[in-house]
């Protein structure tokens, strides 16, 4: 029996949320980035739920205010200002963690701004809207810390935690360095890797599971 499509479909946004991360390229930059060690994907979490909990949250409250042409540009400016107030405590408390996700954090802007999430959220209550916005950054956020608990104990033999004097906090407990072949997982190429085995493996269970009766 054939599988038909469903783009819309329950099991896409329990896995993506409305709209995934993939569909921009900042989100693909983001995941690729951020994923390389622990520490960085669980700064780069805080920053998602931080972006877009108070963009959103802002957005909702002002949406009488807000002008119908150049929206777009009001959405940057929002997310942009909270990620700055989300790296300033964090250059305060881990200046050497803040430097190495510089980048990442500076993408969380784009992909919130770009991904339709404050264009939903100025329509509905500020509640409605935190919550909105809160439940698309974990979703987007999950994905990055599990993809690095992944690539770090695999590349780099260890897990690490924000903190300390070269900004992260190294635990070794399995052992030496790894072989030549699974270092190669903490490059962006060995994350494009894993990335295409979890969507092969996804689409494949999900379409075994739509061809029974449940």
């Amino acid at each position: 029996m054939s599988v038909k499509p469903d783009p819309g479909g329950l099991s896409a946004r329990i896995l993506w949320g409305n709209l995934s991360p993939f569909a921009l390229l900042p989100g693909a930059a983001l995941l690729f980035v951020a994923s390389d060690r622990l520490s960085h994907a669980l700064l780069t979490l805080a920053a998602l739920v931080w972006v877009y909990g108070l963009s959103a949250l802002a957005v909702s409250t002002a949406s009488r205010f807000l002008p119908e042409r150049g929206r777009t540009a009001v959405f940057a400016f929002t997310a942009s200002f909270a990620a700055s107030l989300y790296l300033l405590p964090v250059s305060l408390l881990f200046p050497l963690a803040a430097l190495q996700v510089f980048f990442a954090v500076a993408l969380v802007p784009v992909l919130c701004a770009g991904s339709g999430v404050l264009d939903r959220a100025a329509a509905t209550d500020p509640a409605s809207a935190l919550r909105l916005a809160a439940t698309e950054a974990l979703v987007a956020g999950s994905l990055v810390v599990i993809l690095s608990l992944i690539r770090e104990p695999l590349g780099f033999r260890s897990l690490s935690l924000p903190g300390g004097s070269g900004g992260i906090l190294m635990f070794y407990p399995f052992g030496e360095n790894s072989p030549l072949y699974l270092r190669l997982l903490s490059g962006v190429p060995g994350a494009l890797l894993l990335l295409a085995y979890a969507l092969g493996a996804y689409r494949h269970f999900r379409s075994k599971h739509r061809r029974g009766d449940d």
